[in-house]
C-alpha cells in the first residue's frame, strides 16, 4: 500500500503544507525541519504522486522528442544531446520513433499532449506543419530539430543540408569523378530533397559531370543494400565512377553490396561518400568519406531553444540555429 503525505507529515510532526514545501520549495523551510522531513519520507518509503502533481502544475517535467528513426546512430546522438541539456534543468526526454511513418508521428504527437509535456522536440516528415501549429497553440512549446520551416514559423536547430549535398559532390569532383549516382529518398523527406539540391548545384557549376537520383524507400542499411545491388548488376560501361548516399546507413548497405556481395572495388572503380559520420562510418570495411553534423549540439540547443519559449510563453521570437556541415575525408573516396 503507498505512503499518503499525510502519513509523512505525521510521522516527522510537520503539517502537510510544510511536507509539500520540502519536496518543490525545500529553501522555503529550515534545514532542520527538511532533514526532518526526509527522515520520515525514508523510514515510510514515500513516493511522491508526479502525475498528481504535474497536473496541478499543467505540465510535466518531461520533454518529448520524435525523430525519423531511432536506429540510425544520427539521432541516437541528437537525443544524447537533448538529454545532457534537460538534465541541467532538472528534466527528462521522452523518445518517439516515428520511422518516418506519418500515422505513427501523430500518434506520438497525442501521445506527448496527453502526457503534458513541457514542450516537444521533432525531426518531421515533410513541410506540412498545421498539425505541430495546433500543438503549440494548445500551449504545448514546439521545437524543429534537424530541419527549418520553410516559413520560420517555428524555432528550430538544423545543418544546412544544402550546402552539405554540395561539399559531397565537390569533392567527388575533385578526386576526378564525373558520373555521380545520388542515392537516397524518400525525397518527400526535406533532409534527403536538400542534400540532393546540393548535389545538384555542384554538379551543375562542374564542366562534364552528370548526376542520376536512384531513390530509395527509406533511409536504411537495407535501402543502401537494395540501391548498391542495383548498381552492381549494370554493365560496367552503365555504373557510376561515384556515389553520394543521402546518409551513412545507406551508404554502408551500397558499401556491403559493391564489395561484399560483389567484386566492385571502393574507390577504385567506384568512390562513395556518406552523410552525418556516424561512429560506424569509421569503421565500416573501407572507412567511409561522409559529411558530419554536430548531433549531439542539435539536440542540445534544441532543448534550449525550448525552454526558452516555454519561458518567454507568446511573447517569444522564434529562432531559427543553423550549423554548417564538414566534410570528412575516409578511404571511400581516396584514389
Amino acid at each position: 500500500m503507498s505512503v499518503s503525505v499525510r502519513e509523512v507529515a505525521a510521522a516527522a510532526s510537520v503539517s502537510v503544507g510544510t511536507v509539500s514545501n520540502v519536496l518543490n520549495r525545500p529553501d522555503k523551510v529550515a534545514p532542520a525541519t527538511v532533514e526532518r522531513v526526509m527522515a520520515a519520507i525514508a523510514e515510510l518509503g514515500f513516493v511522491r504522486n508526479d502525475a498528481a502533481r504535474q497536473l496541478r502544475a499543467g505540465r510535466s517535467r518531461s520533454i518529448g522528442l520524435v525523430v525519423l528513426d531511432v536506429r540510425n546512430p544520427f539521432f541516437t546522438d541528437v537525443a544524447r544531446g537533448a538529454e545532457d541539456r534537460a538534465a541541467e534543468d532538472g528534466m527528462t526526454i521522452l523518445l518517439g520513433n516515428s520511422d518516418e511513418n506519418r500515422d505513427r508521428e501523430g500518434a506520438y504527437l497525442d501521445l506527448f499532449e496527453e502526457q503534458r509535456v513541457h514542450g516537444v522536440l521533432i525531426s518531421p516528415l515533410s513541410d506540412d506543419l498545421p498539425r505541430l501549429a495546433r500543438v503549440r497553440e494548445r500551449g504545448t512549446p514546439v521545437v524543429l530539430v534537424d530541419r527549418e520551416a520553410a516559413d520560420r514559423s517555428f524555432s528550430s536547430v538544423a545543418v544546412d543540408d544544402v550546402v552539405g549535398g554540395e561539399l559531397a559532390v565537390r569533392h567527388l569532383a575533385d578526386v576526378g569523378r564525373r558520373r555521380v549516382a545520388f542515392v537516397g529518398g524518400p525525397l518527400g523527406i526535406q533532409q534527403a530533397a536538400d542534400r540532393l539540391a546540393g548535389a545538384r548545384r555542384a554538379v551543375e557549376a562542374t564542366e562534364g559531370m552528370s548526376l542520376e537520383v536512384v531513390e530509395t524507400d527509406s533511409l536504411t542499411v537495407l535501402a543502401g543494400r537494395a540501391a548498391g545491388e542495383a548498381i552492381r548488376e549494370r554493365p560496367a560501361a552503365d555504373r557510376p565512377d561515384a556515389i553520394f548516399a543521402a546518409n551513412d546507413l545507406l551508404a554502408m548497405g551500397v558499401l556491403q553490396a559493391l564489395m561484399m556481395q560483389g567484386s566492385i572495388r571502393v574507390p577504385d572503380e567506384i568512390a562513395l561518400i556518406g552523410y552525418d559520420d556516424i561512429d560506424f562510418a569509421s569503421a565500416a570495411v573501407v572507412p567511409l568519406s561522409s559529411i558530419r553534423q554536430p548531433a549531439s549540439l542539435i539536440g542540445y540547443t534544441a532543448v534550449d531553444l525550448l525552454l526558452k519559449e516555454a519561458a518567454a510563453g507568446a511573447d517569444v521570437e522564434r529562432e531559427q540555429v543553423v550549423f554548417q556541415p564538414e566534410l570528412v575525408v575516409r578511404a571511400s573516396t581516396r584514389g
